[in-house]
């Protein structure tokens, strides 16, 4: 089983680290699938718009909610997210190389979101790379039962892997 996470340790890092190395993967002919989350700062200071680019080329979804300014808790779209994830696994069924989800969150923690789609690319030999946070880390231990390695958060050190477990020879990437 190949599956991976990554933790950046600034607000947003694990987001900008993945996008990246979902856009050197793709122009580099490796076949995507998932999600790669782009946070867009607001002029009202409040917190940013989260949206995901469905990978390989979109769409993007918003999948923040504006509940107001005096609002509190999660801004979390659900109907957004699930949909994102019913994308990235069409995607995956059409043939892949690699699933990448840019957050091992609440939801998967909790049994939604891409919780399923990990599953179905590691049963059909897809390798895995996960963002996550420490907030639902023991929640993503607990599923991945020890078989998850973790990487620094480097993009060198996230396309070695790559190329590891895609069987590809290193001078290819």
């Amino acid at each position: 089983m190949n599956l991976a996470y990554t933790m950046a340790p600034g607000r947003g890092d694990t987001d900008l680290l993945l996008a990246g190395l979902a856009a050197d993967l793709d122009a580099r002919g490796l076949r995507c699938c998932g999600t790669v989350q782009i946070n867009t700062a607001r002029t009202d200071a409040r917190a940013c718009d989260m949206d995901v680019r469905v990978l390989p080329d979109g769409p993007v979804l918003r999948i923040s909610q504006d509940r107001g300014p005096q609002a509190r808790g999660c801004r979390l779209d659900p109907d957004a997210l699930e949909t994102s994830v019913g994308l990235a696994k069409r995607q995956l069924t059409l043939g892949a190389d690699l699933l990448i989800v840019n957050k091992f969150g609440k939801h998967e923690a909790e049994g939604r979101g891409f919780r399923d789609a990990i599953a179905e690319a590691l049963t059909r030999g897809v390798p895995v790379l996960v963002g996550l946070n420490e907030l639902n880390r023991a929640a993503f231990d607990t599923f991945a039962a020890g078989h998850a390695v973790c990487l620094s958060p480097v993009q060198a050190v996230l396309t070695e892997w790559v190329v590891s477990v895609c069987g590809l020879p290193a001078g290819q990437m």
